[in-house]
């Protein structure tokens, strides 16, 4: 090996440059093809944004999900559960309150929203399948969000609008 020619020399290494360029194009390659479907993927993903007036919180962009439960909790550690099969759950400000409980209490109120999504996953651990015929080898994926919002002289303030006030 000691008595190549120069020649010889560079011929293997443009050869060892070219499996190394060649790897590195099949690497971009594989990449490339591989991008589309993980955007795919995530483009999947249910998106709720939250919106609201002046006496109610709900969600738009509702793609892909069923059975939500939206659990609010007052100032005061008070908690609604609102249920909806289909379609986004909605919360009436004061909503289940006694007529003689007075106004809605003012202050920052917290949520979680909970529902199924439309694709379906494999089930890993079998005792969690059901049991006789409501047994199945999928379930539906998860999806939970949380957040808050505040309420002011009895309405729910635009998140843009609530300010920190001294004292």
């Amino acid at each position: 090996m000691g008595n190549l020619t120069a020649p010889t020399r560079m011929s293997r290494n443009l050869n060892d440059v070219s499996k190394k360029i060649s790897t590195a194009i099949l690497v971009l390659a594989v990449s490339a093809l591989a991008h589309p479907i993980a955007v795919q993927a995530q483009s999947s993903t249910p998106d709720p944004l939250q919106q609201q007036n002046a006496t109610a919180l709900w969600f738009e962009n509702w793609i892909g999900l069923s059975n939500a439960t939206l659990n609010v909790v007052a100032p005061d550690g008070s908690m609604i559960q609102i249920f909806a099969a289909s379609g986004t759950p909605v919360y009436q400000l004061g909503q289940n309150r006694a007529a003689n409980a007075g106004p809605v209490l003012d202050g920052y109120y917290t949520y979680e929203l909970t529902a199924a999504g439309d694709t379906k996953v494999k089930i890993v651990n079998p005792i969690d399948n059901g049991r006789g015929e409501a047994a199945r080898d999928s379930h539906a994926t998860p999806f939970a969000m949380n957040g808050s919002f505040t309420v002011s002289r009895g309405v729910i303030i635009p998140p843009e609008d609530v300010q920190e006030q001294d004292g």
